[in-house]
């Protein structure tokens, strides 16, 4: 299978950073292609131009090049930390740029002209990865869990991906490093589920 890991954390050598890099290695040795971009490392560009906002728009080469692995890809693994209940900006901006109407959605004009979202994504499976520095109890009950929302209800289910996992890791400020290690096990053991060897 190929699996798409989108990484989104400014600082090298993070626990985000190892998140993804425990996620590659069982996907590897699973005998998966991984597609792998560490947005902050590229560099890349979060922000939307009006032009860029057509379903038909010509897009930029390396947008068209994100659009079209997104558009192959067979799973999606994404690593961020939770900001203010929401992804890095850099993250939210390759969501704007790439997760796109005619790559990840459509919607049919049979419902009185607002359209019903249909999803187009050939992935079946995505895995979303947090950190947070915030308690469980915190955020359930202020904040009501918006990762969650945003990623399992706004975003994949509206793009067709019906089988979704996310995990919070917390709190990482005082973390020991054998919590880390139970979590980099935890990563394993989950993408291994959702994404065995191949036969």
């Amino acid at each position: 299978m190929k699996i798409l890991l989108i990484l989104g954390h400014p600082t090298p050598g993070s626990f985000n950073h190892a998140i993804a890099d425990s996620a590659i290695q069982t996907l590897e040795n699973n005998g998966h292609e991984v597609i792998f971009h560490d947005l902050y490392a590229e560099k890349f560009d979060p922000i939307i131009l009006s032009g860029e906002i057509p379903k038909k728009a010509d897009l930029e080469p390396l947008i068209e090049k994100h659009c079209k692995e997104l558009a192959e890809t067979n799973g999606i693994i994404i690593v961020h930390p939770n900001w203010w209940g929401q992804p890095p900006a850099i993250l939210k901006g390759w969501i704007d740029r790439v997760i796109r109407a005619g790559v990840a959605y459509e919607f049919l004009e049979s419902d009185s002209g607002e359209g019903i979202p249909n999803g187009l994504l050939k992935a079946e499976t995505a895995l979303v990865f947090n950190t947070a520095n915030t308690s469980k109890e915190r955020e359930m009950n202020v904040f009501g869990d918006p990762l969650e929302t945003i990623w399992k209800n706004c975003i994949f289910d509206l793009c067709g991906v019906k089988s979704f996992y996310r995990k919070m890791f917390r709190i990482i400020v005082t973390s020991t490093q054998k919590e880390r290690e139970l979590w980099l096990e935890d990563v394993k053991e989950t993408v291994d589920k959702y994404f065995p060897c191949e036969d």
